[in-house]
């Protein structure tokens, strides 16, 4: 899980997203440049509108741009499509949601696996990962649990998990904290700090909340489809 090797993951050149309301042009993104590289903890932020979920999504390869291209650990991946994509995407990006996105009738163990499972990992390592995950996470024993057993900032813990068990390029994270009171949010967001410091797996945020701001180690600022600043901190 060692990615601590400064290489750029992920590479935006020229990023424009137009979208037809009604017909009418809607720019999103007017020609994004932004490289991100291994070991970072990001966030991207900006007033509503300013295109930072729409950057989320296409540099995940779950929507495509306009114009430009988007490279994910070394391939294009805003020129690939169908099964090439979806794979691509499977094995090198984690993700994290605000809704969770637990599946309900799955177990903690089965939610957690869910990815290994598709990418054909053999049973019994996809059951020593799963348990090693959750220790990590701090969710040791309720792999035989369901979601609506869990708190909020349980399930949370559970997509956490579920996002780095198979150890991808990328972890990003569409504001995980929306739904979580603060002290919840807090414990959460400094657990997933000392994961990217201790295994320098590459988190990418999507956010207002000034909690995942405050922790970030570098913020960028979208507004209206373009990057107005780009600060590096320790």
């Amino acid at each position: 899980m060692n990615q601590t090797e400064k290489t750029d993951v992920i590479i935006a050149e020229g990023v424009t997203k137009v979208y037809d309301a009604d017909g009418i042009p809607v720019n999103a993104l007017n020609g994004v440049d932004l490289t991100i590289q291994a070991g970072e903890f990001t966030a991207i932020v900006g007033p509503s509108g300013s295109g930072k979920t729409t950057f989320l999504n296409i540099i995940s390869g779950l929507d495509a741009p306009t114009e430009g291209k988007v490279s994910l650990a070394g391939k294009v991946i805003s020129e690939m499509s169908g099964n090439e994509l979806s794979d691509y995407r499977r094995d090198n990006i984690g993700f994290i949601f605000q809704a969770y996105n637990l599946i309900p009738v799955l177990t903690v163990e089965e939610n957690v696996e869910y990815i290994m499972l598709l990418a054909g990992v053999p049973k019994a390592e996809r059951h020593k990962r799963v348990i090693d995950i959750l220790k990590v996470v701090g969710l040791e024993g309720v792999e035989d649990r369901l979601p609506t057993q869990l708190s909020g900032g349980q399930q949370q813990r559970v997509a956490i998990a579920r996002a780095m068990v198979s150890e991808p390029t990328i972890i990003l994270a569409d504001e995980p904290t929306a739904n979580l009171d603060s002290k919840t949010g807090t414990d959460l967001l400094e657990m997933m700090r000392k994961l990217n410091t201790d295994t320098g797996m590459t988190y990418v945020f999507s956010t207002h909340d000034p909690l995942v701001m405050e922790r970030a180690k570098r913020l960028i600022t979208l507004r209206d489809g373009l990057v107005e600043s780009d600060e590096t901190r320790e």
